[in-house]
């Protein structure tokens, strides 16, 4: 959007007069802004303010902290419910049977790489034998996933399952009646909310594998793949 536009813009909101302090240049076609943030350092000293976290009793049986994993510059953020067994002893996020699934679902529909997107959870630690967290466990972890994502301000969130999709929007639903579906996300309505199946659910479904692959089309489509 150029001055003009913006300004009328801002016109129809109530602003009569805009002032600008700084120098506006244009880039250049063909040429990059180098991104104004070190999104890597800003998310390695995110996760050492809580890598040490203590704030539910899921710290007291997990082997470590799983934080993100991936591409912090990817305009997707997948986002899953909580570390299973192996992500607990690896300390990254899908790296499990569901991980091997998403990672082939993501190449063959997105045409992107794991290393091209981003991969989080909504708790970082695992629960006792990979139960669903409870809604605590999923309050108190939320802040770091809040932070986590504003780092990265990708253009949409992926929300793998119903957990994930409550702690993104804040509250419960069905994910088979809401699949397929975008939303606004609650602190920031830039960014959209997408929601489909855990890959989890789907090797335990196999017939809906082909819900998930037309969830994964939609993605694409919002992505401007």
């Amino acid at each position: 959007m150029g001055i003009r536009e913006t300004a009328k813009a801002l016109e129809v909101i109530g602003f009569r007069e805009v002032y600008f302090t700084e120098k506006i240049s244009s880039t250049p076609k063909g040429s990059f802004k180098k991104p104004e943030k070190n999104k890597e350092e800003l998310l390695k000293r995110h996760f050492e303010s809580f890598k040490d976290c203590t704030k539910c009793p899921l710290h007291k049986s997990r082997t470590q902290v799983v934080f993100g994993d991936g591409n912090p510059y990817s305009p997707v953020v997948f986002v899953g419910e909580a570390p299973g067994e192996e992500e607990d002893i690896q300390g990254r996020p899908f790296v499990g049977r569901a991980g091997k699934y998403l990672n082939r679902k993501i190449e063959e529909v997105l045409g992107l790489k794991r290393e091209e997107v981003y991969i989080t959870n909504v708790c970082k630690c695992r629960p006792p034998g990979n139960r669903k967290p409870t809604s605590a466990e999923i309050s108190a972890c939320f802040p770091y996933l809040k932070k986590e994502l504003e780092i990265i301000k990708p253009k949409v969130i992926c929300c793998l399952g119903a957990t994930a999709g409550e702690g993104i929007l804040g509250k419960k639903f069905s994910i088979t009646k809401v699949r397929g579906q975008t939303f606004p996300y609650p602190y920031d309505p830039s960014i959209k909310v997408f929601l489909t199946y855990h890959p989890a659910y789907i090797l335990r479904n196999p017939r809906a594998d082909g819900d998930f692959t037309q969830d994964l089309e939609e993605l694409k489509r919002l992505l401007g793949l």
